[in-house]
């Protein structure tokens, strides 16, 4: 359709008011005809063959490149020359350095333009609103450059949701995997710099390369404006030697309460098409952004949909003509720009230890590779969690809550208060890193295949209808696992103790806040006792929950999921080769899981410790004795998909507990440096005790 602009008035309200005319084609000025302008002008060349335009001028310092521009095309060093020399355009595109789009704009509005400001319009939150304010008195049109915004598919998300095929919207994340070389940074002064010269310029890979993958999580979880966005957390690396980021994690919060989580790289190992996964109550569907695909992924199986896209300069005209609706408009940046702000006013970007980065090519072609990245990345899109968060080696580091020692001072784990996790974890107090005398890591935590999993800890999947576990909740109803709203909180209410133990008092909360039970939870570290005592450790983990009110104590087996009766202790084990668990007449996974025996161990070669003869990691083993309270709760064990052992309070049937009674469970749990065989294990077991485990437990409450 050819549109033709007429030449509108500001209405009260600050919109444009066409009066039902049409005149000549619109008369367009392109400021900044190399780099992204080129692209503009491509595209307006098309534009101007269907009528629906003219390309009036350009303004660039340097001459456009031969055959750029159409014969006869006036062009001006600058847009004061341009305005000087001519009437103004009816819309003004500003392609030029981030740095130059405010006062680029301000002097396009005041001469009665209207814009298309590439993104990100401008290099801080108070200019937005300086330029927000100046057009909205003006009523004029500013689309912002977000060309993703134009995707069919959008639409079709917004009616995914509400037809209800993928559930309601949970979270939104975004991915970019996307490559760098030296020279990409040395085509222009400004590329790379947060400052320069004094001025803001914010050009890093949140703000500028991959800013669209932001940009469109925020359409799509309802995030326009800047009261839209209720928290922003940014994460900031880099790899390259510039002073902004190019890698990084972005996780908010927005005002309806859908956490959006982008974690982007320019450090990849090969470029990707980026993408923005819809997480629903029952499915999910992934928007490749550049391509316009959309995979939707349900119980009933897997499509792909291919959509258009509306051209924003094409929209902008409409808009200026018909009224139709600004797609990508200023006022609908506000929430992008808490984004940016957030990048501007981090503290000094981090870099990447060498010793993480591999560098490829040669010359102004070389660039940076960040090992394991792209794993990382999509880690810290489903636990909603920042590098620093996950515990990723380069980068910075969360202090712990607490640090438990042996009674001599050598430390053996970190306590994480949890306090920063996601929601949908079930945030508690866990150990985490846990590490052998020798310096083997032996925990994980939000690993990718069950982000929820938590070092060593207590959790439990079902406190009457509270999930304390994280992830999805197995109904009895449903039949199945099942994302809800029931996710709770183990707070802390106070930590303290001498060396070589932890006192805690916690507070298990509903998902509505109200308290479910008190509990008081001791961490003892000792050395081991006995003749298999060499290279090990002994924890021993005692916990007194007490009811605030009438409770049920369950889980997924308890809620019908035969063989899948997790809940309570659970230590989630590092990644390591060649396991091996057993108890002492019972071997492997099958043989093990669901029945009771005196103790439960695990031996395997770890990927977190010190390279051993082979270069494989190190040889460590796990020991778990039964709680002396009910020896006869079964294990659970996963081997086969992930390493984890866990202790079940309620496998089959639930467990109520009325208000002000008490449930104790005592662990006591060796680390060993080397293999462990069950002659070792049992010999571990039988040591005595050099502790009583609970004589310094606090009253629960007191």
């Amino acid at each position: 359709m050819i549109t033709h602009v007429s030449h509108p008035t500001a209405s009260a309200s600050g919109t444009e008011d066409t009066g039902g005319q049409e005149h000549a084609p619109a008369r367009v000025a392109l400021v900044g005809a190399h780099g992204f302008g080129l692209v503009h002008l491509r595209n307006l060349a098309r534009l101007a063959a269907q009528g629906a335009l003219v390309l009036d001028a350009v303004a660039d310092p340097r001459e456009p490149e031969p055959g750029s521009v159409p014969e006869g095309t006036p062009s001006y060093a600058s847009l004061e020359d341009l305005l000087a020399g001519r009437p103004a355009p009816d819309i003004a595109i500003v392609a030029t350095p981030i740095q130059m789009h405010g006062p680029l704009a301000a002097a396009a509005l005041a001469a009665g333009a209207r814009l298309y400001l590439e993104k990100p319009p401008v290099p801080s939150i108070a200019a937005y609103r300086e330029l927000l304010a100046d057009a909205e008195s003006r009523g004029a049109a500013v689309q912002v450059g977000f060309q993703s915004l134009g995707s069919h598919a959008l639409p079709a998300i917004e009616q995914l949701l509400a037809s209800g095929e993928i559930g309601a919207l949970r979270a939104v994340g975004a991915i970019g995997v996307w490559t760098r070389d030296l020279a990409y940074y040395a085509r222009s002064r400004w590329a790379g710099k947060r400052l320069m010269d004094g001025v803001e310029v914010v050009d890093g890979v949140v703000t500028n390369p991959l800013a669209h993958a932001v940009a469109t999580a925020l359409r799509i979880a309802g995030a326009r404006r800047e009261e839209d966005v209720a928290s922003v957390d940014v994460d900031l690396y880099h790899a390259h030697g510039i002073d902004a980021d190019d890698t990084s994690v972005v996780r908010l919060v927005t005002a309806g309460g859908i956490p959006v989580t982008c974690a982007l790289t320019l450090c990849a190992t090969e470029t990707a098409e980026p993408w923005v996964t819809v997480y629903g109550t029952e499915g999910e569907a992934q928007l490749f952004y550049t391509q316009d695909r959309l995979i939707v992924r349900t119980e009933a199986g897997e499509r792909e949909e291919r959509y258009g896209r509306t051209d924003l300069t094409e929209n902008l005209l409409d808009h200026l003509s018909h009224g139709t609706g600004l797609l990508s408009s200023l006022a609908n940046t506000g929430a992008f720009m808490r984004v940016l702000e957030a990048v501007r006013t981090a503290p000094e970007v981090r870099a990447i230890a060498p010793g993480y980065v591999d560098w490829v090519g040669e010359g102004q072609a070389a660039r940076p590779i960040v090992r394991g990245i792209e794993a990382t990345l999509e880690r810290a899109v489903k636990a909603q969690a920042t590098f620093a968060e996950l515990g990723v080696p380069w980068a910075a580091a969360v202090g712990p809550a607490g640090l438990l020692t042996l009674p001599d001072g050598q430390p053996v784990a970190e306590l994480c208060d949890g306090a920063h996790l996601a929601p949908a974890l079930s945030p508690r107090p866990y150990l985490h890193p846990v590490r052998t005398l020798a310096g083997t890591t032996v925990t994980d935590h939000l690993p990718l295949d069950h982000v929820w999993h938590l070092g060593l800890g207590l959790a439990l999947q079902d406190v009457s209808g509270t999930n304390l576990w994280g992830g999805r909740t197995y109904t009895r109803e449903a039949g199945r696992y099942v994302w809800r709203a029931d996710h709770g909180r183990v707070a802390t209410e106070s930590m303290d103790g001498p060396r070589g133990r932890i006192l805690q008092r916690l507070r298990w909360e509903a998902h509505d806040g109200a308290a479910l039970l008190a509990e008081a939870r001791t961490l003892t570290a000792e050395r081991a006792l006995g003749p298999a005592d060499d290279g090990a450790w002994r924890l021993t983990l005692h916990s007194r929950l007490t009811a605030a009110r009438d409770v049920i104590l369950g889980g997924p087996g308890s809620n019908g999921n035969a063989g899948g009766g997790y809940g309570g202790f659970f230590l989630r084990l590092a990644s390591c080769t060649g396991a091996r668990v057993f108890t002492a007449d019972a071997e492997g996974e099958t043989a093990v899981h669901g029945h009771a025996a005196p103790w439960i161990a695990w031996s395997a070669r770890f990927d977190g410790g010190p390279a051993g003869r082979d270069g494989q990691g190190a040889e460590a083993g796990v020991v778990i004795a039964a709680a002396p309270e009910t020896p006869d709760d079964p294990w659970f064990v996963r081997l086969a998909g992930y390493p984890g052992i866990g202790s079940a309070l309620a496998w089959e049937r639930a467990v109520e507990l009325p208000a002000g009674e008490a449930l104790e469970r005592t662990f006591r749990v060796w680390f060993v440096d080397g293999p462990v065989d069950p002659e070792r294990a049992a010999a571990l077991v039988a040591a005595p005790d050099a502790t009583a485990p609970d004589s310094a437990a606090p009253e629960a409450g007191a």
